[in-house]
């Protein structure tokens, strides 16, 4: 198990021997200590991949796709080694430990092909005086930060069309969950990458490690994924460097359920779009919006649906629901719920957490609250349902959008046609139509207003990580 940085090829100590213990948040304990890196640390890394970024540029396009699809390949020979990890470290069920372990991967295959298809164009200018050359060449050395929520996936997101255009990176991940990440790294070595292309440095310093890595010269873009709250001090810090950023930020995704809707598949999409991953996701349904025609039903089986939920110990059997990340989690998430019932909400099941050891929250389904309850209004990031009631649709779509949030939305009716025109004026980046779950490396993944900036996975995630250059030529 790596516990160390990886700076140029080295597994090195900190500058200043400081360590960051990393606990499971089954059990609250202790799993082991990484090295924690300084801002100095921080400085060697972009220098690091400043170096190896130059010539990882100058490597062939069909080179860097044969690498990384190694490193697709070392990931799933070794994707139960990963998962375990991922539980012990964050505490999801094995089986979605396993599920993001294989979503994870597939990014580092999916962008090895896209490797070979970063496309430039040539044509004749319209007075017909020259030729207009467009190309896109790597953007430099990329800082990428990432959250604790998904180990793996937020790393190899970004870290593989990063990759694949040419850069280099320098990742900075949660102190909650860095083994995973370190993991990788170690992985990414093995399957060919060259020393400096790829360097990690945990910290318990973010700010400064944040400033020392965007101040150097080298750096030239951030990608971060985490909250809206912090995506809004990494945007002002980078602006001060005018650097690129990509950040996937913030969701209050609505989840809503048509007088139409087969109620018994709209219970089960709603349990994916909430409860996956122990529902510590972006893109998590936060708010319910059920027809009044059909609100009691499906409160009743979706309430009946979270009640059997097995929730413990992600290497337990039968677990789908793992523990919170922390202490401060379970009050976060209970004092929403506390505040919803406080205004009039009522509980159909659950309602508060579960003793410990451990930090577990029972699977909650709040009936009958108002569409500008405080609870809508935040991103619960834990397994709390509250059902809103509605008769007008168009009244509906505004509260929907009435958020600074625009990620994700979901739509459950058997009006295919309503299902898209509803789609089209939601304000998300994502719609998930009578599904309930929708990341796939092959698709843009990204959101609207303040949910972030640009689009990862897809065609479209390689271009973040280049500049386009246009070169007049006469001949």
């Amino acid at each position: 198990m790596a516990e160390q940085l990886l700076i140029g090829g080295t597994w090195r100590d900190g500058a200043e021997g400081n360590r960051i213990d990393v606990f499971d948040p089954a059990t609250d304990e202790l799993i082991t200590s990484v090295a924690a890196g300084t801002p100095a640390d921080a400085v060697a890394a972009v220098d690091a991949a400043a170096v190896a970024q130059k010539k990882w540029a100058a490597t062939a396009p069909r080179q860097r796709s044969e690498v990384l699809r190694a490193c697709w390949q070392k990931m799933m020979d070794h994707s139960d080694e990963l998962a375990d990890l991922i539980v012990r470290e964050h505490g999801k069920p094995l089986a979605d430990a396993k599920g993001e372990i294989a979503y994870a991967a597939e990014f580092f295959r999916w962008n090895s092909e896209e490797a070979v298809r970063i496309h430039g164009s040539i044509g004749t200018a319209p007075s017909g005086a020259h030729k207009i050359i467009v190309h896109h060449h790597p953007i430099g050395v990329v800082v990428v930060v990432t959250p604790w929520n998904f180990p793996a996936a937020m790393i190899t997101r970004k870290a593989a069309p990063a990759l694949a255009a040419g850069n280099s990176i320098v990742v900075k991940p949660p102190r909650e969950t860095p083994l995973t990440a370190l993991r990788i790294a170690e992985l990414m070595g093995e399957a060919g990458l060259p020393d400096g292309v790829v360097n990690v440095v945990p910290t318990t310093s973010s700010g400064a490690w944040f400033d020392a890595a965007v101040e150097h010269p080298a750096t030239r873009m951030v990608s971060f994924t985490g909250s809206t709250e912090v995506g809004r001090i990494l945007l002002r810090r980078s602006a001060d460097r005018v650097l690129k950023t990509v950040m996937e930020l913030g969701g209050n995704a609505p989840f809503i359920v048509f007088e139409d809707a087969d109620i018994d598949a709209a219970v089960e999409g709603a349990m994916v779009a909430k409860m996956r991953h122990s529902a510590e996701t972006c893109t998590a349904a936060n708010r319910f919006f059920a027809h009044e025609a059909v609100v009691e039903e499906f409160t009743q089986k979706f309430a009946a649906a979270m009640a059997a939920v097995k929730v413990g110990n992600g290497f337990d059997a039968g677990v789908t629901c793992g523990p919170m990340i922390s202490a401060k989690a379970i009050d976060d998430i209970a004092s929403l719920v506390d505040r919803a019932v406080s205004a009039g909400a009522s509980v159909a099941t659950g309602g508060g957490s579960m003793e410990g050891p451990g930090h577990f929250f029972v699977p909650t389904v709040l009936g009958g609250v108002a569409a500008n309850s405080p609870i809508t209004r935040h991103e619960i990031f834990g397994p709390v349902a509250p059902v809103i009631s509605f008769t007008d649709t168009d009244s509906m779509i505004a509260q929907a959008n009435n958020t600074e949030m625009g990620l994700a939305a979901y739509v459950y009716t058997t009006d295919i046609g309503q299902g898209l025109a509803v789609g089209e004026r939601l304000e998300s980046g994502l719609v998930g139509l009578n599904r309930g779950a929708m990341s796939d490396p092959a698709a843009p993944f990204g959101g609207m207003k303040q949910s972030g900036l640009g689009r990862e996975g897809a065609s479209e995630g390689i271009y973040e990580f280049c500049e386009t250059q246009y070169i007049a030529a006469s001949w």
